[in-house]
Order: C-alpha cells, then structure tokens, then sequence
C-alpha cells in the first residue's frame, strides 16, 4: 500500500528570533531588502520548520520543502481534488469520468486547458513520467495507463478531425492490490511534473534519475529561470526564515476554472518558525493570516481576531485519530483481554479537556469516526456490546480494570505504601515495564501519553512514559520496537476511508511482517498468519471492501471488520483531531470558509478543494 503523509511538528520551548514578525502596516519586512505589501500578501505557516532543502518534486519527501514536498497545489498539481466536506472528487488538472470509471479502471479527462508556465501543455506524457517514473511507486495499485485521443464531433466525415483532449485509463493492478480506492487516492495525491524538462535533465545526467532527484530545483537548470510549474503561484525566494511565492497571472486555471479571476493575494509567505508558540503570537498580532499549527485553549485567542472552523468546541472538523498501537507480539500485550484493560484505564475525558483543548467530540470504541463522510458505517448496537466501556470514572474504572487483568491472567504488586511495583504473571515470573514511545516535544501528544499513563498505572499496570527523538521513532515504529507507540494513521483525509484505516491498524496478511522487518501497515504485528489467533475474516473483507460496490453490503462488511477491531483492540483510538488544525485570522483578509460558509474544506489554501479559498478571499474594509 503506497502512503502519503506530511508530518510538521516541533517543541514550544526552543527559541527563536522572530524580529521579521514585527510591524502591521502598508508592507511588511519579510528580507533583507525586499518588503512587499501588506494588503497583497497572504501570510500562511504550520508546514514548514526549518531552512528550505529542495524545490524537487520528485526528492524524498524528507527532503522536499514546502510547497513542493506533499499535498500541496501551488507550483505542481494533482490530476483532481479531494472535498473533505463532501466527498466529492473535484476538477483540477483533470476530471473524474464517473459512468466510465469501475473496478477496473479509473478514467480521467485531462482539461485541454492546461499549461506549464513555459506554454507547453500538460498532457498525457506528463501524467505517465510520474507514475512510471517519479519518486511514488504505483505498480502495486496501477498495471497500465491507457491514453484515448478525444476528437470533436464533426458531422463531415472527410474533414479532418480536431483533437480537443486525451481520456487517461488507470487500469487496477488485478493481479496485485486489485483495489481502485487505493487508485483514487493516488490519483488526487501524486503531483503532475513536466516531462520534458526532467527528460532533458535525465539526459544531461546520462539517464541516472537518482542525480536528477538530487537537484535543488529552486531554478529551472536548462535555462537559469524560475521552475517549470502548472500551478497558480511560483517560486519567488527563499532563505532560512521564509518562502515567497508569487502569482501567476497566466495560470491556466484562471479562465478553465475560475471564471477568469485572479486568486486575490499577489503573494504567499510562508515565515519559519522555530516553534508553534511563535506563530500564535504572529497570528494575534495580524502578521499572520492562517496557520496549520497546535494552538491550545484556542478559544482564548477569539478576541485577538484568531478563529476556526466552528465557534464552539471542538472548533475543528475531525479527520484524523491518534491512537496507542499495540505490540501484540509481546506478552502482556498479546493478550487481547490485557490489551482491552489497557483501553478501559484510560481517562478520555481528561485527554479531550486538558491534551487536546476540547478539540474533539467524545471518543467511542471501533475505528470508525462519527463524521458524515463515515459515520454511515458505525453501528451503535455492536459499539455498546463489543466496544470497551470508555465512559468509567473514579473507583469503577480502577475496579473494572483490575478484573480484567486478573481474567487475563496476570496480577499487580504494590509497595506497602499504596504505589505500584510491578506486574506478573499467575505463576510468579516479573514482568518488564511497559513503555509508551512518543516523540519528544510533539506537546498534545506528550501530554495524551502522560494522562494515558496515570489512568493506567493507577490500575495497575506498569507502564512508563518513552519521550524520545524523531531518530528513534521513525525506525522504533517501522521495525516494531516498542510496547506501546504514539501514532497517527491515515492522517490524510483521502477517498479511501475508513478502508485505509482498518489496512494501516489491522493489516492484510500478505503485509505482515515480522519484529525487526520494516512494516508500513499494521506496526503491532496483529493477526500474524498462521497463529492461532489469526482471523481471515480481517483478511477476506480488507481485500473485498475496495471492489463493494453495494451500499448495504459495505456497512456488513465494515460493521464485522469493526466488530472485530473491538473485539481484539489492536490499537487503542484517543481523540478525533482534524486532518490539520485550520486556524485564520481576519485583520486583513476575511471571507475564510466556516461552518456558516462552506464554499471550501477546512485547510490551508495550499492543498487538496482548500485552495479554491484563494479565489474568494477579501481585503477587510
């Protein structure tokens, strides 16, 4: 399964010199010598964190900078757009085809409109280098890409036909995923390049592609001018504290699709800063306009002109949900009963009102969320019979838990002053601390891990918090070294869910790997084929659920697929944060989409249907 995630997070204690901050006036500061005006400038941030590395889209994504590096529309596209609102699959570079579009193919009409910024068109060369070619390998998912030439309709059969387009079939890998969510997730995540610059470039460096996505491409190297893009900004500059991208006025999807206006801001900085407390005080200070990152008690900063989604809790659209996943090839946690224990100790009102700022609704058990774009498969009277009971306070939370972990077969020891010493099994043998591992400085989640460790210990389970840096979380998490780790999946709002959620928890059998192995589906090792525990109805509906087309046999099949998440607890769900935390500030530009006006999804103007808010921002008056 090919993935697509942009993680940004940072410390709030670091310093950091934010003297570029200051001023509101006609024009702002934003380099050494280069001051652009206020009322053109659309300031944005929460997505880049440190100096600039790459304006390559086809560079590893740890390399790539912002706006090039993820689901970002500004200087390359994608062939459609996302509505997270909606769930409607919108034009961009392209157009869904739907009557033509099935399980075996995914059919897409390239909008003869489109133009690179050197004039050339975008066309089906283009889409096929990135598939075939670029930094995401789709063989899994995609066996071939059909081109149809489109004619006009010509009554004259001895006339020569005009070609008004090319039809694009994305034929589903059969004999492989078999699976065309996965496609449509590709299809509006995977950024369209020119071809014939990087076919140039591949030549100039004697066919190595690995040299070619090594180059910095902040210029275009065949003529030392700004990059070739099909978006409506490029690249302006860049140094260790900002990006500026500036306006192009002939973009093509100016007059294809939208009605020949221009996106208001004649510019888009992006300041770095160096943590999210930083760019709070930018945005209550004016000199920032919308922001992607954790700002907490948000509902404090309303009256310096910071707003979001809703007006009242939880303010954001949910999206995502962190969770705990589960070693469950280590004992305890092999065990489903134990596993279970540990999601009932936890205090989920204590981690909505005090980790999160209220920035999600009640959590329930199932790895559905309760959203209109999913919530059509929960099924209420499986969440009360199977779920764990989330909602237990005080001594029958500590009672219950206590229970369970006797029916799992292990006991508690405590100090002769109350506190806990550690756990065993039935039979005596002492049982190591568990720890969660958790990246150091990523604040909501420490805190989330700190209230999931008190609710446990204090029904003793032997449990530790793991605050460690990203250089021993990325590799602990991939290769299965942990007990317990802080994790997020799916965390893109993409066509596929909630299918992609059960595959990155729960896992099909043909991704299992073992302790040591990289895993980038199911990291708790859960169902291992073969055991005795392994249940191949997980397998059987992962693998039927993408090629449902039956609305009431897709609730069946996601209805057990939930019921046996609940059953087992393979990973332990904590809150439902959004997709990215969609903050704005209207000092100086107004009309952002909200809940009373939701002409675009909840996102930065950067990516997926979001960034249609350039078009409909105001100047306030």
């Amino acid at each position: 399964m090919v993935g697509f995630k942009t993680i940004a997070r940072t410390a709030l204690a670091v310093p950091a010199c934010f003297a570029f901050l200051t001023g509101c006036g006609e024009s702002q500061n934003v380099s050494d010598g280069v001051s652009l005006p206020r009322q053109e400038t659309l300031y944005l941030s929460g997505q880049q964190w440190g100096t600039p590395t790459s304006f390559n889209p086809l560079a590893e994504s740890w390399m790539a900078t912002w706006p090039v590096g993820g689901r970002f529309n500004l200087m390359y596209e994608p062939l459609i757009t996302y509505n997270t609102l909606n769930g409607a699959l919108e034009p961009l570079l392209g157009t869904l085809v739907p009557e033509l579009s099935n399980n075996d193919s995914v059919v897409i009409d390239l909008n003869p409109a489109a133009r690179w910024s050197d004039g050339k068109p975008v066309n089906s060369e283009d889409v096929k280098y990135i598939f075939t070619k670029g930094s995401v390998s789709t063989v899994e998912q995609i066996a071939a890409i059909h081109v149809d030439t489109l004619y006009e309709a010509s009554a004259d059969s001895a006339s020569p036909k005009k070609m008004i387009g090319e039809r694009l079939s994305f034929m589903v890998a059969k004999d492989k995923r078999n699976n065309p969510l996965s496609v449509m997730d590709l299809l509006q995540a995977i950024r369209i390049v020119p071809s014939h610059v990087f076919a140039e470039l591949e030549k100039q460096n004697k066919g190595d592609l690995a040299e070619v996505k090594k180059l910095m491409l902040d210029k275009n190297p065949l003529d030392g001018k700004a990059p070739v893009v099909s978006g409506p900004y490029n690249l302006d500059s860049y140094s260790s504290t900002k990006i500026i991208l500036k306006r192009r006025d002939d973009y093509w999807g100016n007059a294809a699709l939208h009605e020949g206006k221009l996106p208001a801001p004649k510019y888009i900085v992006h300041p770095i800063y160096k943590s999210n407390e930083h760019s709070t005080i930018a945005m209550r200070e004016g000199n920032l306009d919308a922001s992607m990152s954790f700002i907490p008690r948000i509902e404090r900063k309303a009256i310096s002109g910071i707003h979001t989604w809703y007006d009242q809790a939880p303010y954001f659209v949910p999206g995502a949900m962190p969770m705990l996943f589960i070693n469950t090839t280590k004992e305890p946690l092999n065990n489903k009963i134990f596993r279970r224990a540990l999601a009932t100790a936890i205090d989920y009102v204590a981690i909505k009102q005090f980790a999160v700022s209220k920035y999600t609704a009640d959590i329930r058990s199932g790895l559905i969320m309760p959203t209109s774009l999913e919530g059509e498969y929960i099924n209420e009277e499986d969440v009360e019979k199977y779920g764990v009971k989330l909602n237990l306070r005080g001594a029958d939370k500590i009672n219950t838990v206590k229970k369970m972990i006797e029916e799992a077969g292990f006991k508690s020891i405590f100090n002769k002053d109350g506190s806990l010493s550690h756990m065993e099994t039935k039979d005596g043998k002492k049982l190591p601390t568990l720890f969660i591992t958790c990246p150091a400085g990523w604040t909501d989640w420490e805190a989330i891990v700190t209230i999931a460790v008190e609710g446990m210990r204090a029904a003793g389970i032997d449990v530790r918090e793991g605050f460690v840096d990203g250089g021993q979380y990325w590799p602990a998490m991939g290769t299965g070294n942990f007990d317990l780790v802080m994790h997020k999946p799916s965390a893109d709002v993409s066509p596929s869910l909630p299918w992609s959620r059960f595959n990155e928890v729960m896992g099909v059998a043909r991704d299992w790997q073992p302790i040591g192995a990289w895993a980038g589906t199911n990291i708790g090792r859960y169902n291992k084929p073969g055991s005795p525990e392994y249940r191949p109805e997980v397998d059987s509906l992962l693998n039927l659920i993408p090629l449902m087309t039956d609305s009431e046999q897709k609730k069946e099949a996601y209805r057990t697929l939930n019921r046996v998440f609940m059953e087992d607890q393979p990973a332990i769900p904590l809150a439902y944060l959004p997709e990215q935390f969609y903050e704005f500030s209207d000092r100086v530009w107004t009309n952002w989409p909200t809940e009373k006006n939701p002409y675009a999804p909840p996102q930065l103007p950067w990516i997926a249907s979001g960034i249609k808010i350039l078009w409909n921002l105001q100047l306030k008056k």
